[in-house]
Order: structure tokens, then C-alpha cells, then sequence
């Protein structure tokens, strides 16, 4: 329904930010890592995700998109609800988000207040079935040149990371074409493929 929302920010607490738009206080509810960026009386674009259920309807949001898809991405996880979702990316952020899933860092998810070991497991089970499936539906990667990471490079690595985040590896692929990724760790080359999918 909304998809960002843009003004001024008339309250900014660690998981609130208000913003006024056209006269409307606008309470988003946020993660840290964005509330933590914006300003009281500075300008600032959120971009949002209407949360309904029951009786209840809350509006959250995000500075970046990436921010946004991990959101969306978690809360489709079972046991995983709104609250701990926020929880979680307010202790990561997407990439590495992606490279806890890689690389079963469930340490770096139960960081989150709330978020205990058996939750951190569901999330990379998950996480990762999902990035399978996603391999085995992007199998054509013609067209993207000669982006053909070799298995256990960081190349591979940062590609994998992507589809963790829910894109195709001909996607992921394509983001990284350009980059000097043969200089770069495998946390660079999924924040510099990030920018270029937005």
C-alpha cells in the first residue's frame, strides 16, 4: 500500500521514527540500524511494509531497500514475527546477514535480543533452502559474461550471499559484473552488488 514514505523526522527513538509528510506524523516502527542514521528536523525517505493482523496495524520501514527485502525475508519465516525480525536487523545487516547464513553463524543471529539458538537454526534452514531453490531455478546464467565464479572463490561466495537475500544467481551475477573482484573480500563485493540492484 505505502511504498516509502518522505519528510521530516519529528521523533527519531531506536526502534520509532515519526515522520511528518504532508502534515501526518507517520509512526514507522524501525531497526536500529536505521533510526540510528536519520536526525530530528532532517529529511529522510523510509521505505515501508504495512503490517495487518487482527486488530492490529503498524507500519515498518527502512532507509535502504536491501533493509526492507531482509524484513520481508525474515518475517516469512516461521516463528520469526515483525519484533524479532527488527531484533535481528538491528544486530545485521543484510550482507551479513546473507554470510551468517553461508557460513551458519548462528551466533550473529542469537545476538539479537530475543532470538535464541533453536530461531538462529530455523532462520538458516530456511534461508539457505530457499537460496537452493533459487539455484536450481536461475541454472541459465547466459548473457552475463564472464562472471563464472569458481566454486569456494569469494566470487562464488558473494554470489551465494545474494541469493540468500532472494536473488537469482543471473541476477547476483549480473550485479557483480564490472567490479574488481579480485581485490575485493566477499563482504565488498555483495555491499558494491547490492547498490547496483537498486
Amino acid at each position: 500500500m505505502f511504498y516509502f514514505i518522505k519528510g521530516k523526522v519529528a521523533v527519531a527513538e531506536p526502534s520509532l521514527v515519526v515522520i511528518d509528510a504532508g502534515g501526518v506524523g507517520y509512526a514507522v516502527m524501525t531497526s536500529l540500524m536505521s533510526s540510528s542514521t536519520v536526525k530530528t528536523g532532517e529529511e529522510t525517505t523510509f521505505y515501508t511494509y504495512l503490517h495487518v493482523r487482527e486488530n492490529i496495524v503498524e507500519l515498518y520501514g527502512f532507509v535502504s531497500r536491501e533493509e526492507l527485502d531482509c524484513f520481508k525475508l525474515l518475517i516469512g519465516i516461521s516463528g520469526v514475527g515483525p519484533k524479532a525480525a527488527l531484533s535481528i536487523l538491528g544486530v545485521v545487516t543484510p550482507s551479513s546477514l546473507a554470510m551468517a547464513v553461508l557460513t551458519d553463524d548462528q551466533k550473529a543471529l542469537s545476538a539479537a535480543p530475543g532470538v535464541g539458538k533453536k530461531l538462529a537454526q530455523r532462520i538458516i534452514m530456511e534461508l539457505k533452502d530457499r537460496m537452493s531453490k533459487s539455484q536450481l531455478e536461475s541454472a541459465d546464467v547466459s548473457g552475463v559474461g564472464d562472471i563464472i565464479p569458481t566454486a569456494g572463490t569469494a566470487a562464488d561466495d558473494a554470489a551465494s550471499a545474494l541469493m540468500v537475500l532472494g536473488y537469482t544467481r543471473a541476477e547476483a551475477l549480473t550485479a557483480m559484473k564490472g567490479l574488481d573482484i579480485s581485490n575485493m573480500s566477499v563482504d565488498d563485493i555483495v555491499r558494491a552488488a547490492l547498490k547496483k540492484l537498486f
